[in-house]
């Protein structure tokens, strides 16, 4: 499919105005065990939720709008856990427990498609190899529910900044502009080989 906008329609954002302190990074592992617990739980209830919207998409080209804002919820809970922890350790702030918009550092949001196309549920799949292959590169295995980067670029970003903090307390806008290509392009992914787009992702690190 090619692109039909500028704009995508998955938002995924992400604000370094309240920056993280040296070395609350080396226990978020241990903080964020909640999250991930009920994480596990979200993504399998999103498997299945996906699997009803495959279905609904196919015979009436719709995706239930309860259903929709359900994984779009998962996928907003899962980026801020991220944005907190190792996909992009941006900030100190602890993330809430919630599916909704918050005031938090870290959003995402997808834009409700009216109509999507039957069809093309049967090969979404397919056509994101490619962005299967660059995403290889950047980001490993992509996103996971824990917040953990799973190899790639992405983890090596990570790494620095990881120990950029600890010496300097800083951390570096490049590499922070780097860090949010590379997770606003999984979500993109995402969104689309899960139903919740026909718009297919732009091959870029920008919005």
């Amino acid at each position: 499919m090619v692109e039909k906008s500028e704009k995508s329609p998955v938002v995924l954002k992400g604000d370094l105005s309240r920056p993280p302190g040296k070395a609350l990074w080396l226990i978020k592992w241990l903080l964020l065990v909640p999250h991930i617990v009920i994480l596990v739980f979200l993504w399998i209830a999103f498997a299945f939720v996906t699997i009803i919207a495959f279905f609904a998409i196919l015979f009436t080209g719709k995706y239930p709008r309860s259903l929709f804002d359900f994984n779009v919820g998962v996928l907003r809970w899962t980026w801020r856990a991220s944005f907190y922890s190792y996909q992009a350790l941006a900030t100190d702030e602890y993330p809430p427990f919630s599916l909704k918009t918050e005031d938090y550092p870290a959003d995402l949001d997808v834009e409700y498609p009216e109509k999507l196309t039957q069809w093309l549920v049967l090969f979404k799949w397919f056509l994101a190899i490619p962005h299967f292959a660059i995403l290889a590169f950047l980001a490993g295995g992509g996103a996971s529910s824990a917040g953990f980067p799973q190899g790639g670029l992405l983890s090596v970003l990570v790494i620095i900044t990881a120990f950029v903090l600890l010496f300097t307390g800083r951390y570096l806008k490049d590499i922070f502009t780097l860090v949010m290509g590379i997770n606003r392009w999984i979500y993109r992914v995402i969104a689309y080989v899960t139903f919740m787009t026909d718009e297919y992702p732009h091959f870029r690190l920008w919005e």
